[in-house]
């Protein structure tokens, strides 16, 4: 099973793009952030053609996430729990169906700037919620995952330029303190079990050259369970997308699992 994350950063600037990707890479399930459209209009009659099942949390011009799969999902279910009054598009999840069923859940985690600040709080307080949400999910003792754009930018290594960062909600101490706490429940971050080392991101600002000079954070992660641990076989970022026509200024992380 093959599962991928992409911050597409607006379906209607993408609506070219995203679908010569899935034709490209076939994964059998995308998970989307930033989709930036209500689910009555997001376009879902493109990727039904292509064989996949959608699933949508959307919200007018902001936020946004979406499953697409081609293998059968069941118990859909969209918001963060923790805030019955959090109306921000940022979570979904549903199992897919495959030889072993496995969990899956988007998530789009607030950017948390300006620094400090109510933006900041409610970052943190949203990664307190997920923290909430993990520890629940990791009780069923089911293999499951966690994906998206994370809005963290877990170590140095992980920016070209971490200097410029440090003030930053993505890097700022307490940012990192709260991954660390998650990781620390006993998941698995699937890029770093099968990649070491700096100068591999999946994102460029539109700004300032920052893609021609390779000026990127790695900020998309796959947090995998012990169970879904035991099934990964590969994680790798498809780099090249952002070179081409009208991209995102994320690109697609993906796992292969044995399921």
């Amino acid at each position: 099973m093959k599962v991928a994350t992409f911050n597409i950063n607006g379906i209607k600037a993408r609506i070219n793009a995203l679908p010569d990707w899935l034709d490209e890479a076939q994964p059998d399930v995308a998970l989307l952030q930033e989709i930036k459209s209500v689910d009555e209009a997001f376009p879902r009659e493109i990727f039904e053609e292509r064989g996949y099942q959608v699933e949508t949390h959307g919200q007018k011009s902001f936020n946004g996430v979406a499953i697409l799969s081609k293998l059968p999902l069941e118990d859909v279910t969209r918001g963060l729990p923790g805030d019955d009054t959090d109306e921000q598009a940022r979570w979904i999840e549903a199992t897919v169906m495959g030889d072993i069923p496995i969990r899956v859940c988007g998530l789009y985690l607030p950017n948390g700037n300006p620094c400090p600040g109510p933006k900041y709080e409610y970052k943190l307080a949203w990664m307190q919620r997920l923290q909430a949400r993990a520890e629940a999910l990791l009780a069923t003792e089911e293999p499951f995952l966690m994906a998206g754009d994370y809005n963290i930018i877990p170590q140095d290594e992980d920016a070209r330029r971490p200097e410029v960062w440090q003030e930053d909600a993505l890097a700022r101490p307490e940012s990192r303190a709260a991954f660390r706490r998650l990781m620390n429940l006993g998941f698995t971050e699937a890029f770093r079990a099968r990649t070491q080392g700096p100068e591999h991101y999946s994102f460029w600002d539109y700004q300032a050259g920052a893609w021609n000079r390779d000026d990127g954070i790695r900020i998309d992660h796959f947090l995998l369970s012990p169970g879904c641990a035991d099934l990964l076989r590969d994680c790798q970022i498809d780099k090249e997308i952002r070179g081409r026509e009208k991209p995102s200024d994320h690109v697609p992380v993906w796992v292969e699992l044995a399921a």
